[in-house]
């Protein structure tokens, strides 16, 4: 069965998507979600964990490269930086896998090669790693 996100075509309605997914599964796993007024912050959402604010960026892909999923991590060209988002959620659509990066997990990469299937993979402990942001 193909994922409904796989249909969204335009990248911002598909993006949107994905932080509605993020803000579902979050909740279901207990964790408070804010989302902050408008989309000037470098982040989409805050989970407030006993409080203590994480920030979170969500993105999303489907874009196969090799037997990997290509996912872009950057604002406009710019890879984020510790000082604007505390983690990165990553979610492959096609696999409906999510990625938890610490964001200097990614080493100011703009991009990073996610391959859930693989269980020696660069990022495997943070496939699922919903712990992170309890």
């Amino acid at each position: 069965m193909t994922s409904p996100g796989m249909r969204i075509r335009h990248h911002k309605a598909r993006g949107e998507w994905a932080e509605l997914r993020f803000m579902a599964r979050a909740t279901e796993l207990g964790l408070r979600v804010t989302k902050p007024w408008g989309d000037n912050a470098p982040y989409d959402l805050v989970i407030d964990c006993a409080g203590r604010f994480l920030r979170v960026q969500v993105k999303c892909t489907r874009q196969k490269r090799w037997n990997s999923y290509r996912c872009h991590l950057d604002a406009n060209g710019r890879p984020y930086r510790p000082d604007q988002v505390d983690f990165i959620a990553a979610y492959i659509i096609p696999e409906d896998t999510w990625y938890i990066l610490p964001i200097r997990a990614t080493n100011g990469h703009a991009e990073i090669l996610l391959n859930p299937r693989r269980p020696n993979s660069r990022h495997r402990q943070f496939k699922e790693a919903w712990h992170l942001l309890m």
